[in-house]
């Protein structure tokens, strides 16, 4: 998601956590090695955070997936 003025919004590990990214950040960063999620983007120290618009459509690429994907026959 965009900002008005152009700027990219940012999504912290609590806003994540409300989009039900629930994993542990060990899990996180094992990811984005692997390239299976967005990468973080380091603000200060130790404080990071993600593009929005990334962890948007990573979120649309797995219901994309899903959609795609037989798991099991009940």
């Amino acid at each position: 998601m965009d900002i008005s003025n152009g700027q990219k919004a940012l999504a912290t590990r609590a806003d994540l956590k409300r989009l039900g990214i629930t994993v542990s950040n060990s899990t996180l960063l094992r990811w984005e090695a692997r390239g299976r999620f967005p990468r973080r983007a380091r603000l200060a120290g130790t404080s990071v955070a993600w593009f929005l618009h990334e962890i948007e459509q990573w979120l649309n690429e797995r219901a994309e997936e899903r959609s795609r994907t037989h798991y099991a026959e009940f």
